[in-house]
């Protein structure tokens, strides 16, 4: 059975649907043919009685009820004997219909998923699919800073967070920055962590909208972030961004950047990716039509660990 679905704000709506091919429409797509299938859709009925109603000779109905029953739009429902006649009465086979132009393709979750959420998401999630890489630091000493990322958990619960949207989660989809190939960087990444720890990060970070600040006379060393959209600097360790950008790898690629200055930046951004999607979203404040925000993570039961965050541009 084929359902149509639709959301009207918090609620998903359904009805059963006959699917249906445009050359079963043909001959059924007349003005008389859709007021007799809107009487049947009320109530069951038979043509001399549509005729009275409509004030239309019987034998149009039958012509029209004809096409429409070869058009799988309406059935028999029962037959009755009246004044020593057969008199069939006819319903609609659903109260909805789909036409298809092309073969469906397999069913995906995110019919479910609002607007914004399909539009931010797209091209990292696609039909129920995740077309990206998800690069984190290698947890062993590596790049300019011998630095060791540690992001493996916040890849984990991310990569958690984005199955409610898939139908299934790739194997390999989480890669150390140092495994990435070149085809690698010419498919849609979604970084996580800093530049001093994922090296990817380091190699676009001046193609971001919001970019870490690096000290010139200590390579590789970041002291915050500076927005291109709002012209504003961010200082505090437990700041983090989310940034999309394209891929300057590959032109039809886009990245995203979830990081912080520190591990307490990059938790509180990815905290914010799932807590606050609607409000990411969004966009920058300053300018909507871009997706780049910086977040601020607390500590609101003091136990040491980021379990709140806020938006601060």
């Amino acid at each position: 059975m084929a359902w149509i679905v639709d959301q009207e704000k918090e609620k998903i709506l359904s009805l059963p649907a006959k699917m249906l091919k445009p050359e079963s429409l043909k001959k059924a797509l007349s003005p008389l043919a859709w007021k007799i299938l809107t009487l049947l859709a009320d109530n069951p009925s038979y043509p001399k009685e549509i005729g009275k109603r409509l004030r239309v000779h019987e034998q149009k109905i039958y012509y029209h009820i004809g096409n429409l029953e070869k058009a799988g739009l309406v059935k028999i429902l029962r037959e009755e004997r009246r004044q020593g006649a057969l008199t069939k009465f006819y319903t609609v086979e659903e109260h909805a219909f789909a036409l298809t132009l092309r073969p469906l393709e397999e069913a995906t979750k995110l019919f479910a998923m609002k607007q914004e959420y399909r539009d931010f998401l797209e091209p990292f999630v696609n039909n129920g699919k995740l077309e990206a890489l998800i690069v984190i630091g290698n947890h062993e000493p590596h790049g300019p800073t011998k630095e060791m990322g540690h992001d493996g958990i916040n890849a984990t619960n991310l990569a958690l967070f984005l199955g409610t949207f898939l139908n299934y989660i790739p194997e390999n989809v989480i890669k150390f920055d140092t495994q990435l190939k070149e085809e690698d960087m010419k498919k849609n990444l979604i970084l996580i962590g800093g530049p001093g720890v994922n090296s990817i990060v380091s190699k676009i970070n001046k193609k971001l909208p919001i970019k870490f600040v690096q000290v010139k006379y200590k390579e590789n060393y970041y002291t915050g972030f500076k927005s291109d959209i709002s012209g504003k600097t961010y200082s505090s360790e437990s700041y983090g961004i989310i940034a999309k950008t394209k891929n300057p790898f590959e032109k039809n690629k886009e990245i995203m950047v979830i990081a912080g200055r520190k591990f307490s930046g990059t938790k509180a951004a990815v905290l914010a990716f799932s807590q606050k999607l609607e409000e990411l979203c969004s966009g920058n404040p300053y300018n909507k039509k871009v997706h780049a925000r910086v977040i601020d993570g607390l500590d609101m039961d003091s136990d040491g660990e980021v379990d709140f965050v806020e938006f601060v541009e």
